[in-house]
């Protein structure tokens, strides 16, 4: 089903780098989080210890190659924001200019 939440601009800046970070989709990782509040029975929307996922584990698709190097939180931050000045500017571009 699909919704629209408004996130304060930190918490979405967070959950995304944190979908980045564990290789899963935004829609994945909001719904995982929606799932672990509703778990809690306290009501309180946490979720207790016994009811967290461990972390993943990167997989290596080609086993003949080393896995890629991990980027610091810093790196990704400065990738989304790359990302998000490049999609600006293609908005902001004029009809004829854009590619």
């Amino acid at each position: 089903m699909r919704t629209t939440i408004d996130l304060p601009e930190d918490v979405f800046r967070a959950v995304k780098m944190r979908a980045v970070q564990q290789g899963s989709s935004l829609k994945e990782l909001i719904t995982n989080y929606v799932r672990l509040g509703l778990s809690d029975p306290s009501g309180s929307g946490v979720a207790s210890e016994r009811h967290r996922r461990p972390p993943p584990v990167a997989i290596r698709k080609n086993s003949d190659r080393a896995p890629s190097r991990a980027l610091s939180n810093k790196q990704l931050n400065k990738l989304l924001e790359d990302e998000e000045v490049e999609r600006v500017l293609k908005l902001s571009a004029k009809p004829d200019e854009r590619t």
